[in-house]
Formats: C-alpha cells, sequence, structure tokens
C-alpha cells in the first residue's frame, strides 16, 4: 500500500510523491537533508501528462478568441429601439415630459446604448451614482464587481423637475429639438456638484475643461433610469463609418481571425514614436505565441479641450499613417471612440480601459500621464504621471485585461528617425510633440551634468536657474488658443539629484527629469504652426502635410479675426 500526493503547477508538468509505509513506523514522512536523490522509502517521480505540450521557457498568456472575451456583467446590452417598433416608441416619447439634451449628453446617450458602459441600461440612478464615485465600481445583482470609475448622469435644472411632476418616464430631446430616446422609470436626486468634482478629479481647482463645459452649467438635480433610443446616433459630419460599436468591432476581429486585440487611445496625431511602440506591442504578442495580434486603434472621438486637434484633421491624418505603410492596414482597424474626454487621469483611465473591455480587447497600451493634462493654475502635471498605469494594474474590475505599460519613444539624431529613449546617450534624443515650449535637449543635459558633480543642494537652484533660462529663451508658444506659460522646474530638479545621491544611476535620475518635467523638444505644433518640416523620420508626409493644412487654416481665421489697424 501506498499514498500518492500529486501537486500542480503553473508548468506542464506536475511532481508526484509516492509515500510508501515502513516497517517500523508506518508512513515514514522524513526527509534527510543531503540526500534529496537517495531518500527511501519516499520517492519522488515525475510524470508528463499526456495531452501536455513540452516545457517551455515562460507561459505564454493564454490564446483566446478576442469575441469569448465576456464584456463586463455578459451580454452586451443594445439599447437601440428595433427599426419595426420605431414608430410606436416615438409617438409614446412625443406624450411624454421632455428633457433637452445637450450635445455632451448626446454622446453619453450614444456610449450607454452600445454596451460601452456595459452593463449600465440607462444614467445612473443614485445608488449607482455612489458607487461610481466612491468605490470605482458597481456591485452586480450576482455579487461581482465591475470597473465604472466615471459617473455618468444626466443633470436637469429645477424648472425641467417641475415639468416632469409625478411622470414615471420622460423624452429626450437632442440640441435641435429632435427626439433621441425615451428614459424610464425615473429617479431624479441631488447634484452635489462640489462633491462630484472633487471626487472625479481630485481637485475642485478653476479651469477643469470637462467641470467648465459641463458640470459648473448644469442643474442641481440628477435624473437616472433605463434607456430606449429611438434610432442609432449619428452625427453625419463623414466620421460615421469610423464609430464602429463593440458588437461591430467583435464581428470585425473574428473576421480578421484575431486571437489578440491591443487597444491604443489617444487625443493627438500619430507620429513614428506612436507607431513604434505600436508595432513593437504587435511583435512583444507574437513572441508571447499569439498568431495574429490585432492593433485597436482608437481616438476619442466625444468632447475635448479647445486646443487639442479636432477629430475630423485627426482622423485624416491617422487614414494618411495607413495609406503611407507606417501602420499595416491588414493587422490595424481605426475606429472612433464616443466618449467625452473628463481629464480625470487615473480615475478616467479606468474607464477608458473598461470601455475596451466592452468591445473585445484583452491587452491595453497605457504610458506616461494618461487622461491628464497640466495643472489648471499652477505650472505642474495636475496627476503623477506613473499613477495611472499603477492604478490600471490595481484597479478593481479590470483584472481580465493586461496592462501594457509603452516604453519613452524620442527622435534619435544619430539614427534619424523615432526610437526608444536610451538613457545612455540621452544626448542624441529629441522629443518632439505635444504643445510645450521648445528646449535643446543637449543644453538641457549639459545643465544636469555640470550639477551632478556637486554634492550641495544649493546647486539644485542654479540648475533651476539654468533650466528656466532657457524656457524663457525659447520664449512661448503662441497658439490661436491662448499661450502655452513654461513649467516650473525646481522641483523635478531637485529630486532628480536627490535620486543620484541616494545611490540611483545617472541615467536613471536623468530619466526622471525628462519625464517628470516633460523636457524635450516639444516641436510639433510650433513645425506645423510655422509651416517648417520636422526631422526626417519623425512623422509620414501625407500624415504631416494634414497638420500643416490644419495651423495654416487656424492662422488664416486669426488673421481674419484681428481688427484692422488704425491709421493716425
Amino acid at each position: 500500500m501506498s499514498l500518492t500526493i500529486k501537486s500542480h503547477f503553473a508548468s506542464p508538468t506536475y511532481l508526484s510523491f509516492t509515500i510508501k509505509p515502513s516497517r517500523f513506523t508506518g508512513y515514514n514522512t522524513k526527509i534527510r537533508p543531503n540526500s534529496i536523490y537517495h531518500f527511501n522509502p519516499l520517492k519522488l517521480t515525475y510524470y508528463q501528462p499526456k495531452k501536455m505540450q513540452a516545457p517551455v521557457q515562460y507561459s505564454p498568456a493564454p490564446v483566446i478568441k478576442s469575441s469569448l472575451i465576456e464584456p463586463d456583467g455578459g451580454a452586451l446590452v443594445d439599447l437601440v429601439v428595433p427599426e419595426g417598433e420605431r414608430g410606436a416608441k416615438t409617438i409614446e416619447a412625443e406624450s411624454l415630459p421632455k428633457v433637452r439634451l445637450t450635445k455632451i449628453d448626446v454622446e453619453w446617450v450614444h456610449v450607454i446604448s452600445e454596451g460601452w458602459a456595459n452593463p449600465l441600461k440607462g444614467f445612473m440612478r443614485e445608488d449607482e451614482y455612489l458607487q461610481s464615485l466612491h468605490f470605482n465600481s458597481l456591485r452586480l445583482k450576482d455579487g461581482s464587481i465591475v470597473n465604472m470609475s466615471l459617473p455618468i448622469v444626466l443633470a436637469i435644472d429645477d424648472e425641467t423637475k417641475e415639468r416632469i411632476g409625478s411622470s414615471s418616464h420622460v423624452g429626450l430631446a437632442g440640441p435641435d429639438g429632435d427626439l433621441v430616446a425615451i428614459l424610464r422609470s425615473i429617479e431624479i436626486y441631488k447634484h452635489n456638484k462640489e462633491e462630484r468634482i472633487a471626487r472625479t478629479w481630485g481637485t475642485t481647482a478653476p479651469g477643469l475643461p470637462y467641470v467648465e463645459e459641463v458640470i459648473i452649467p448644469a442643474g442641481n438635480c440628477l435624473i437616472g433610469g433605463d434607456l430606449e433610443v429611438l434610432k442609432p446616433i449619428k452625427y453625419n459630419d463623414g466620421l460615421d463609418h469610423y464609430r464602429l460599436s463593440p458588437k461591430q468591432l467583435r464581428k470585425e476581429f473574428d473576421r480578421r481571425n484575431a486571437d489578440a486585440v491591443f487597444a491604443f487611445q489617444l487625443r493627438n496625431p500619430v507620429h513614428n514614436g506612436h507607431a513604434l511602440l505600436m508595432n513593437d506591442t504587435r511583435r512583444r504578442l507574437l513572441e508571447m505565441g499569439f498568431k495574429n495580434p490585432i492593433l485597436l486603434l482608437h481616438p476619442l472621438g466625444g468632447f475635448t479641450k479647445a486646443d487639442d486637434v479636432p477629430l475630423d484633421v485627426r482622423m485624416e491624418q491617422h487614414s494618411k499613417v495607413l495609406e503611407d505603410g507606417v501602420l499595416d492596414p491588414e493587422t490595424t482597424i481605426v475606429a472612433i471612440f464616443p466618449s467625452p474626454m473628463h481629464y480625470a487621469g487615473p480615475t478616467e483611465v479606468q474607464w477608458h480601459a473598461k470601455a475596451r473591455i466592452n468591445a473585445g480587447a484583452n491587452f491595453y497600451i497605457v504610458g506616461r500621464d494618461p487622461a491628464g493634462m497640466g495643472h489648471p493654475t499652477e505650472k505642474r502635471d495636475l496627476y503623477d504621471p506613473d499613477h495611472g498605469k499603477k492604478v490600471l494594474s490595481m484597479a478593481p474590475g479590470l483584472e481580465k485585461l493586461n496592462i501594457l505599460p509603452f516604453r519613452v519613444a524620442a527622435y534619435d539624431i544619430v539614427a534619424k528617425k523615432m526610437a526608444f529613449f536610451d538613457p545612455s546617450r540621452a544626448k542624441d534624443f529629441l522629443f518632439i510633440s505635444g504643445t510645450k515650449v521648445t528646449l535643446d535637449f543637449s543644453r538641457i543635459w549639459w545643465c544636469f551634468e555640470a550639477s551632478f558633480f556637486c554634492n550641495n543642494l544649493k546647486y539644485c537652484a542654479a540648475l533651476h536657474v539654468k533650466l528656466k533660462m532657457l524656457v524663457i529663451e525659447s520664449s512661448t508658444v503662441k497658439g490661436t488658443r491662448g499661450t502655452l506659460a513654461p513649467r516650473t522646474l525646481k522641483v523635478p530638479a531637485i529630486k532628480a539629484l536627490a535620486l543620484v545621491k541616494h545611490g540611483c544611476t545617472y541615467a536613471h535620475a536623468l530619466t526622471t527629469l525628462i519625464e517628470s518635467t516633460g523636457l524635450g523638444s516639444h516641436l510639433m505644433r510650433t513645425y506645423a504652426r510655422t509651416g517648417e518640416n520636422p526631422p526626417d523620420g519623425f512623422m509620414c508626409p501625407g500624415g504631416w502635410e494634414v497638420l500643416v493644412k490644419y495651423y495654416e487654416s487656424l492662422q488664416a481665421e486669426e488673421a481674419t479675426q484681428q481688427p484692422a489697424a488704425v491709421s493716425s
């Protein structure tokens, strides 16, 4: 008689311990030190399962069909009324008290109706609102948790509330008065704006774009209920063919036989650094064992702040990136994500990731300061640039999504192309993107190097002065929508030097300085506004031409708005 204990591990092999009875003590489980291969009567035997492959160097992520990744809460909701019922539903909506929607409210109706916020079936009632606001998640009836980091709510004023009276349902009308939907089994509750702003953005500072545009002008009540959308939301702007629903995207992934889908969201034009990142991600997925990873290039298409490049310009630029072969059209799907942008940093990036789960993506690329922005009243970032990716790795309800932090890409002036930043040869790299001021990186390196050899923190102030002088020399970038002020550099400089003094490598400290200040040559908009070409290899020619035309049109528009000079 013997007792066999099988211990399973993550590898394709498992261990089986066979314990035989001893003549004197029954089951003998004593293991003598230094005799692991000869101990008796405990024998160690390896068994290879018949239907499992041989061991590999590492265990790749499981390869599963994209359509098999369940949406949050199970089946995708589809809240658009079937075509045969639309006539009757429209007549009913006309008889109900009306709530007038803003353009951004309609964007949220679009988001909810297609299942991006699955399993949400309408604007949040109070219980859902409080869970989202305080827990960044919703607990479903079966006890499971889904991520829901942004409250998706509809505000009404006191006059509308009185007009609704005791009605259980209301009709929702768009900005032009056309009926959009019915909201059923409604619940009206207080809209505590200060609490909502503080918990969503972590600050109540003035100047937050979504707050200024949406929340401050909104009414003092919120109305929740179940949506019935009378017909699919269309914008008739020439871009509706890009607005693929989660259901449509899943069908397209299946048509292309995708075994992995990696999503990349951006609200800026695509340069070759972005392309390098996306192509490198596909290479990594192929190395993990996937056969046909598909990229979902998913620009945000709802509300954005005034100085962001408009959606139509971005989509034209993205199409040129595919036409020029920077991204492979066979392995890339370009679609519009209809959500409005909050610029709420780590809180909002959870929403961006969660929505892509519902579309079938199992990998999500996240970078520095996702969904972030500069502080509206102080010269610093509103959020820590690393917190977004850290929060995504811990957020409740996002466990089935694989988070892929991306490496920093910059322009390699030696190779004359975009490449991943190498701190050991930092002087050879130029940072060209975004909206910040022009700085020469080699001079920043010199300033940092000069202070590196000094062991007194008073030299941090000298470094700060040198860096600030560079900013002033570069001047601020004046655009048609305002002037961009220089960033405060003293704290990041001190932080970088302190890292060196505490034993961190020179390269790590320098990288910290770069990432925490956004330093580098942020030249893209400056180049485009002045008509100057960027360095070769920064962006595909077709895409760059689109941006130049856009900024030329802005300058022409600005010129026509300037008052004529009065001669004396």
